[in-house]
């Protein structure tokens, strides 16, 4: 049987775990990315995450095993990062992540979850298509070659 999943805000002590896991979700990456190309979330602040925007863990059998990454604009909920251990790959918890981002951007008051990953990053593009984001624009930016995506909320 599965070890439930708990799912809660972060707390300035969460910092430190989550840039362990977001060393262990988007390190399997850094060979298919061009020479000197890092995803974001390698070099992000957690500890600043946590006091300024609204960050999420995903914990099983007291471990974070995903992570969420909230900011909010004043047209859409921006997902910066949703993360999840390779090691739990499979069991639903980047998909319950998402639910959570949707239903916070539905208490906000926002109309919309929007994201980006890079374009090599295909698994990633699959399951956001899955759970009914659309692609509205793929262009390079900060010499990343990135692809949109939006979720309009009913």
């Amino acid at each position: 049987m599965d070890t439930p999943i708990a799912v809660r805000r972060a707390t300035p002590a969460h910092a430190p775990v989550l840039a362990e896991l977001a060393v262990a979700a988007y390190s399997p990456y850094l060979d298919r990315l061009p020479p000197g190309v890092r995803p974001a979330p390698l070099d992000a602040d957690y500890a600043a995450a946590v006091d300024h925007d609204e960050v999420w863990v995903a914990e099983s059998d007291d471990a974070v095993v995903g992570l969420l990454v909230l900011v909010a604009h004043p047209d859409h909920l921006l997902l910066e990062n949703v993360a999840v251990r390779p090691d739990r790959h499979g069991q639903g918890i980047g998909a319950r992540l998402l639910v959570i981002a949707e239903e916070r951007a539905g208490e906000l008051g926002l109309p919309s979850v929007r994201l980006y990953t890079h374009a090599l990053m295909v698994e990633n593009q699959r399951m956001y298509e899955r759970r009914g984001y659309a692609v509205t624009g793929r262009h390079e930016e900060d010499e990343l070659d990135r692809v949109f995506y939006e979720k309009r909320l009913g």
